[in-house]
């Protein structure tokens, strides 16, 4: 073993022994670190809020993912339960994530450095994303408790984080496209995702949530009031 391989794997295992039976995981708190810095330079418009969030998002898929067993005993953390949602909106944010890196490094190119400019979907955009997001949520339920048969926990687990799952995803998405709607997305998910992630004792993420919850909403004001300016100015509307 390379002294990067021990580095990683000590980091990998790395916890704090809250109770007997309670362990937390230090990259559960790095993730969701990096996640926060995510939103911070999304607040900003700079491109660096993608990659940035990406590094985030691997290491919170090792958390999420708790001891499924596919991936072995001793290969998650100590609290057991995998939560599927979380787990799975990791995999399609840095699929987002590359999207939306290259959309706002191009952006910048365009509009004098400027990586997005927010503004609403359109009604016609509403129209289509809204339906399709309510059948994912149906789609996301029976699939998640089909995963997760072998798992004790009651029926409103699947249907929140299925939410959690298609929200994200939806918030992820306008994002890249700069729509406002994006803040409100996320405030819907954190008030599933806190009592959620409490629930199973995820207090990392969960206290990191209940603190992005007012930071969205600080963000959602920001962008608003910037869309608002655009459109005062229609020769600076995105194109």
């Amino acid at each position: 073993m390379t002294w990067i391989d021990h580095l990683l794997t000590s980091f990998y295992n790395a916890k704090w022994q809250v109770t007997a039976d309670q362990a937390i995981y230090y990259r559960e708190i790095v993730g969701n670190a990096f996640g926060l810095g995510s939103a911070l330079f999304g607040l900003r418009r700079n491109a660096w809020a993608w990659p940035i969030g990406i590094v985030g998002n691997v290491l919170l898929f090792t958390v999420f993912m708790g001891q499924a067993n596919f991936l072995g005993e001793h290969s998650g953390n100590d609290q057991g339960t995998p939560l599927y949602g979380q787990a799975s909106r990791q995999v399609f944010f840095i699929i987002t994530s590359v999207y939306g890196w290259y959309m706002w490094r191009r952006n910048r190119t365009r509009t004098h450095g400027v990586a997005v400019t927010p503004h609403w979907a359109t009604a016609k955009q509403r129209a289509l994303f809204i339906p399709a997001a309510l059948v994912a949520v149906v789609l996301c339920f029976f699939v998640f408790r089909a995963v997760g048969a072998g798992f004790p926990v009651p029926w409103w687990y699947y249907l929140a984080d299925s939410w959690i799952f298609v929200g994200s995803m939806l918030a992820t998405y306008a994002m890249a496209r700069g729509w406002v709607e994006f803040w409100l997305a996320w405030i819907a998910v954190d008030l599933v995702g806190v009592p959620e992630l409490l629930h199973f004792r995820y207090y990392p993420s969960a206290i990191l949530y209940a603190v992005y919850a007012a930071f969205v909403i600080w963000g959602f004001v920001v962008w608003l009031r910037i869309s608002q300016e655009e459109t005062r100015s229609p020769a600076l509307a995105p194109a």
